[in-house]
């Protein structure tokens, strides 16, 4: 491994027995899912949240899949050649121009404390500055990660490091299906109903609009909201011939015991007429009759739409708290040297 003095990886040369290599593929999606587990207890994660959970090697695999040269953006920390953590990048274009750069790293609980955290976080910061350089986007770049409430040492470690809490998210579940409460009537000319193809494009747009004054969202393009489409519990509010509002509600691939309700949006002249609840309701219950026992959801602390007094109303219990973190990027001169890795 070619370790340049701007990886952070140099720290590594003081932590005899630990060494950071590439990400090798199928070969390491076991190990990675042992790294996973390993943290479980430790950082009070919940399986099955929907945010951030236990994934299984099958899930990290498509994870890794998706991501830009996962082989150049991911690295594993071995110790004495066993697998005891994983620390990987990805990065997006939100709506207000702000391409955001973000880290996640686990360490298993009885390697923390030895500078080896802080040198993965290092790890990744450099390779930031490279994607950045790479990519030109240095104007409008930033640093961001993430990590649960419960996380002690790695919220430590991003606030010792510059990082700010710039928002966080919550997750709510539903946990019993069985009795589910009314609706309420809605107003005159109002319908809920599936959503088919040729609804698809209003659906999306419904999505979209929703988030036009809302920072920190990534942006959504019609195509990417057509390659995960899975209709089956989708339901929409029209209003004549108009969609009003949508509830996009889905089975969990990998936990079919689990729905989820991605995305509830009510447009803003539509908004305090029961829609939201009404469309809630009824996703909700298609969730049930396609074998979902309980449902989860997370929504915004800043929310500003008063969705917390709707989720609770039927029955939503907060869960965990996600909070996200940011950091201006300090794009150093390239000195030509390689890649980290």
């Amino acid at each position: 491994m070619d370790v340049s003095s701007d990886s952070g990886l140099a720290s590594l040369e003081r932590l005899p027995g630990y060494d950071f290599r590439p990400y090798r593929g199928h070969d390491d999606h076991d190990a990675m899912a042992a790294v996973r587990l390993g943290c479980a207890r430790r950082d009070r994660i919940d399986a099955h949240s929907v945010l951030d959970g236990l994934p299984t090697a099958a899930e990290i695999a498509e994870a890794s899949a998706k991501l830009d040269d996962p082989f150049q953006n991911q690295v594993l920390v071995e110790h004495n050649g066993g697998v005891v953590g994983y620390a990987t990048i990805t990065w997006w274009h939100e709506r207000d121009g702000t391409w955001l750069y973000l880290h996640r790293g686990y360490l298993l609980p009885e390697h923390r404390g030895h500078g080896v955290g802080s040198a993965m976080l290092g790890w990744a910061e450099g390779r930031i500055r490279q994607l950045v350089q790479q990519h030109g986007t240095a104007p409008t770049a930033v640093i961001g990660a993430n990590a649960m409430a419960s996380e002690q040492k790695a919220t430590a470690l991003l606030l010792e490091t510059g990082y700010r809490r710039v928002f966080s998210l919550v997750e709510l579940e539903l946990s019993d299906l069985r009795h589910l409460p009314d609706e309420g009537p809605l107003p005159a000319g109002i319908r809920i109903g599936a959503v088919d193809p040729s609804n698809y494009h209003a659906a999306w747009k419904t999505v979209v609009d929703s988030y036009a004054n809302a920072a920190f969202t990534q942006r959504w393009t019609l195509e990417s909201f057509l390659a995960t489409a899975d209709p089956t519990c989708w339901r929409a509010a029209w209003d004549a011939e108009n969609i009003a509002g949508v509830a996009l509600c889905s089975v969990r691939r990998h936990d079919p015991t689990v729905g989820e309700v991605e995305e509830l949006s009510v447009r803003a002249q539509s908004r305090r007429l029961g829609l939201g609840r009404a469309l809630l309701l009824d996703g909700v219950r298609c969730l049930r009759e396609h074998g979902a026992e309980t449902v989860r959801l997370y929504t915004g602390t800043a929310n500003p739409h008063r969705s917390y007094d709707l989720y609770e109303s039927v029955g939503f219990r907060r869960q965990n708290e996600y909070v996200r973190y940011r950091k201006p990027i300090a794009v150093r001169p390239d000195r030509g040297s390689s890649a980290p890795l």
